[in-house]
């Protein structure tokens, strides 16, 4: 069967691949819910009038719930949003799949140096709360950044992330039962 992206984003919530009457069953929670409406002005993005429709509904829901993230940021399936709360996500940023991100993060952009510009962040990442990843920089694939930590340097594959400044250890269980229900 071929799911779509927001049947995908539930599935890692709840283990279960959910009808459309299932998923609005489940927008009760503020996550999934914010979840489901980002996807919507995503899709529709650049329809005139449904883009337009869908960002207004977009504006509301990022006001109400605390999350600023854009209908341009690239997010890959299997989206998480472990707690409701403030989240930052610059809509330059790249996220990649199966990601898993906390409550009070802030992915951004660093204006001057040389890491100016925006995170990309590979799959299967878990983002603890209160993190702040920000510049021109890489984090690999199978990586866990811990709460509170500041990362604005690369991240190679495999590793965990600890401390302010951020400090590196490799480990190949990084993210092992903190993402659950991949796609």
């Amino acid at each position: 069967m071929d799911y779509t992206v927001i049947q995908k984003d539930f599935y890692r919530e709840s283990g279960k691949w959910l009808s459309s009457f299932e998923i609005l069953k489940k927008c009760i929670n503020p996550n999934l819910h914010f979840i489901y409406i980002l996807r919507k002005a995503q899709k529709y993005n650049k329809k005139p009038v449904l883009g337009i429709f869908w960002k207004f509904v977009l504006r509301h829901y990022q006001i109400k719930y605390g999350y600023q993230i854009y209908p341009e940021t690239e997010i890959g399936e299997g989206f998480y949003l472990g707690h409701w709360g403030s989240l930052v996500i610059n809509p330059k940023a790249k996220i990649g799949k199966n990601c898993n991100i906390a409550q009070g993060v802030t992915i951004g952009q660093q204006n001057r140096g040389k890491l100016q510009g925006f995170p990309t962040i590979c799959d299967e990442v878990w983002i603890g709360a209160n993190a702040v990843i920000v510049g021109g920089i890489t984090i690999g694939n199978n990586v866990l950044i811990a709460p509170n930590s500041y990362v604005n340097f690369d991240v190679p594959a495999n590793s965990v992330v600890v401390g302010n400044p951020g400090t590196i250890y490799p480990t190949e269980s990084a993210t092992e039962a903190y993402i659950n229900n991949k796609i």
